[in-house]
């Protein structure tokens, strides 16, 4: 069987050792390490290091950095002091709710259980991410003479795209639609798209958390339709200035502001982070430089709404469903309907880089529900679970 002859080290090959700081290193050189390590985006991270315990206490990745620049007790209690915020430890950010990691080995501690199977667990068990220690013969040696900590990122991405490679192993399985399978959950985590993306950010961090997004919704309470969404992955590839965003706009505003470059081009981000941030500039990591005003900025706020021809009455464009998973070029949304098959909606996620899929109705554009790549290892664990189908007798014969 395939997954007999894979260990976990197998999903690791190429990837970069991890970048890593201590606790005692404040949020503003998290945001460094990060940007040093080349660019930002949803593999983008450092790990928080205690070298006292020999330890990996957490991964901080600029979604965090977001949520905790926004976060806080009262109304965005960070945000009134972002330069404060910045001087913060990593252990502060860590204990503000920063989602749990756990490390595990590269080869299987039993003959009877397989790595690959326990990683699965793993996340289904809570874990955000999993550090997995570099083989020592992959490692330089100057790294393992100095004692240097040589571990890599293993995602719930990395094990999914894995399976997709041996899908076979998963039939009949994989063949069935997710309705029929009941993996289809309600998407709780939503907000309207009139509603302040401010509000958003609890609905965020369960997100970061849950490996999944967060949905910007018209027509709540009665015919739900997806006007887009605000994931983890989109606040990754975005600078610390988004936070100027997300306390300024409205959810579907703030969707728009995430998926258009060319529209944070011409909104004018720099003047409204000077506008938010006034307080002391100096603190924060460089961002491109603004003459414009305040009075500029503002305008640009209140004018951010996108407009086009496919727009609804309530100003925000609906996503049209598809038969099939599929991409929106505008909204960066992936979706599928009920009856699309479990196989179908892991490549399109993988192939796309998310880690859920929308349930969408293909009649009437209304949003059922969505699919989360935890909810696909847990159908694809229970499936391991199951004993073998009996073989013919003439096959065993032959």
């Amino acid at each position: 069987m395939v997954l007999q002859s894979h260990d976990v080290s197998d999903l690791c090959i190429g990837k970069p050792p991890v970048r890593w700081l201590p606790p005692s290193s404040t949020v503003a050189d998290a945001i460094a390490e990060i940007e040093a390590g080349g660019g930002r985006g949803p593999d983008a991270a450092v790990a928080v290091w205690d070298g006292t315990k020999g330890e990996v206490d957490g991964r901080v990745c600029m979604a965090d950095v977001h949520l905790f620049l926004c976060g806080g007790d009262g109304e965005a209690a960070s945000l009134a002091s972002p330069a404060a915020a910045l001087q913060a430890t990593l252990s502060d950010l860590l204990a503000a709710g920063a989602p749990p990691v756990r490390r595990i080995e590269p080869h299987a501690r039993s003959r009877a259980r397989h790595v690959v199977v326990e990683a699965v667990d793993a996340f289904l068990d809570g874990a955000h991410c999993l550090v997995v220690p570099i083989r020592e013969r992959w490692r330089r040696a100057a790294a393992a003479a100095a004692g240097e900590m040589c571990m890599c990122w293993l995602t719930v991405e990395d094990v999914v795209r894995f399976f997709v490679g041996c899908i076979g192993l998963f039939a009949p399985t994989a063949s069935l639609s997710v309705s029929q399978l009941g993996i289809v959950r309600e998407a709780t985590l939503a907000v309207a798209a009139g509603d302040r993306a401010l509000s958003a950010v609890p609905l965020l961090s369960a997100a970061l958390a849950t490996h999944s997004s967060v949905a910007v919704i018209t027509g709540a309470g009665i015919a739900p339709r997806l006007a887009g969404e605000v994931s983890p992955s989109a606040l990754c590839s975005c600078d610390v200035s988004v936070a100027a965003a997300i306390a300024a706009l409205s959810a579907g505003d703030l969707t728009a502001f995430l998926h258009r470059s060319d529209l944070r081009c011409r909104r004018n981000l720099p003047g409204m982070v000077d506008l938010l941030y006034a307080g002391d500039p100096s603190s924060w990591p460089p961002s491109p430089s603004s003459s414009s005003s305040s009075s500029s900025s503002s305008s640009s706020l209140s004018s951010f709404s996108s407009s086009s021809d496919d727009e609804a009455e309530d100003g925000y464009k609906h996503y049209a469903p598809a038969p099939c998973a599929r991409r929106d070029n505008n909204r960066q949304i992936i979706a599928c309907h009920p009856g699309s098959s479990l196989v179908a909606v892991m490549a399109q996620a993988v192939a796309h880089r998310v880690t859920q899929v929308w349930v969408v109705d293909f009649d009437d554009g209304e949003l059922v529900g969505v699919v989360r790549f935890l909810d696909v290892l847990w159908v694809l664990r229970e499936h391991l679970n199951q004993p073998p189908p009996d073989l013919p007798i003439e096959f065993l014969i032959n």
